[in-house]
């Protein structure tokens, strides 16, 4: 087993999958707020 070196490991997927997870709860609150928004009105 090789020495461990910090900060040679590729990073690449992790860096993907990071930027999906962020993405995809981005969306999940804009849509939260317009089901929000749009409950409002109509209940008003």
């Amino acid at each position: 087993m090789a020495e461990y070196e910090h900060g040679k490991m590729d990073i690449t997927e992790q860096e993907k999958t990071f930027g999906g997870f962020i993405r995809f709860v981005i969306w999940g609150i804009a849509i939260s707020i317009a089901v929000l928004i749009f409950l409002a009105l109509v209940n008003a």
